[in-house]
């Protein structure tokens, strides 16, 4: 897993599955809201636990994981920058 504070997944196809999961989870909780009622909405609580905290966050996720090896700080005098 990646360290702390970081978003990133260890790759872009179990990133793309918990994002299927937590949004398939959520969409379902109001999909299914007016044949099961307020018990129905425990899922958006899953797709949330799938999602790692919200769907933003996902994102930004999904972004460092496919940008993972491909930016590099390079550091020279004093001054830092991506390539």
């Amino acid at each position: 897993m990646a360290g702390s504070g970081s978003f990133a997944s260890e790759s872009v196809p179990r990133h793309l599955i918990r994002g299927v999961l937590g949004f398939g989870a959520m969409i379902a909780a109001v999909a299914l809201l007016p044949v099961f009622g307020w018990p129905a909405l425990a899922l958006i609580a899953v797709g949330m636990l799938a999602l790692r905290g919200c769907p933003v966050c996902w994102i930004l996720g999904l972004i460092e994981t496919v940008s993972r090896g491909r930016l590099q700080r390079e550091c020279a005098d004093g001054a830092c920058r991506l390539r």
